[in-house]
């Protein structure tokens, strides 16, 4: 009996321990959902821009959330040497409604909609002392306030630099005289097998013509010989 207490009781506490790894594969698996759905903001794929002083520039930058958004607060910060600037801050209510932005900077402008989830701003007449990092930064409260950022880094020229196609025009011209030496000597080949196949029809006739011929000469001579080999006989 105690024998049989003692593996039930084993049964038991295997069975539970079973239920607890389980248990943790499925927190496991809860985290790791919420971790896909968790906030991100984005400036593109190519991090920087290089602009000309003077011109005006945009600074992307997009968010998403799987779970959506309430109340989601983002800003926009300059990396002045080490000094975070705030250029703008909003709190998006909700999906859909649009922001009211607070600018801080004279030559800012808020051009996002959280229609298309985009909190892009534009910079206008740009200096050299707007090079830099520029900080995009968002938070989530229906995500427990998760929250993420993205940096842009600006750039600042006298003038762009001048891309060389020098190597890409060599290229095409020589793709280009390649097909158009195809095509012609396609060409020079449909009409030799087209000139080709009208010389071997005339030949044809000339052989078929120059057997009939031969054939007449046969049967004439043949038939003349037998009247002359009748009055023998």
């Amino acid at each position: 009996m105690d024998s049989h207490g003692n593996s039930g009781s084993f049964l038991h506490r295997w069975t539970r321990s079973g239920d607890a790894v389980h248990a943790g594969l499925v927190v496991t698996l809860l985290i790791g959902v919420w971790c896909t759905q968790a906030l991100e903001v984005s400036v593109g794929k190519v991090h920087f821009v290089e602009v000309m002083n003077g011109s005006s520039v945009l600074l992307p930058c997009t968010y998403s959330s799987c779970i959506g958004i309430k109340n989601l607060y983002f800003n926009w910060h300059y990396n002045d040497n080490g000094t975070m600037v705030k250029l703008c801050e909003a709190v998006i209510p909700a999906e859909g409604v649009e922001p009211h932005v607070k600018i801080y900077h004279d030559r800012l402008e808020f051009v996002g909609s959280s229609k298309d989830s985009n909190i892009s701003v534009l910079l206008w007449n740009v200096t050299f002392e707007d090079e830099g990092e520029y900080i995009c930064f968002a938070r989530n409260p229906k995500e427990k306030d998760r929250n993420h950022s993205a940096v842009f880094t600006l750039i600042v020229v006298d003038q762009l630099k001048e891309v060389d196609n020098t190597l890409t025009i060599i290229i095409m011209s020589v793709v280009g005289g390649l097909i158009g030496l195809i095509i012609i000597v396609m060409v020079i080949k449909a009409i030799v097998v087209h000139f080709l196949n009208k010389a071997q029809e005339k030949n044809k006739e000339c052989l078929v013509s120059s057997s009939g011929n031969d054939n007449t000469e046969n049967g004439l001579s043949g038939s003349k010989a037998d009247n002359k080999a009748s009055p023998k006989a």
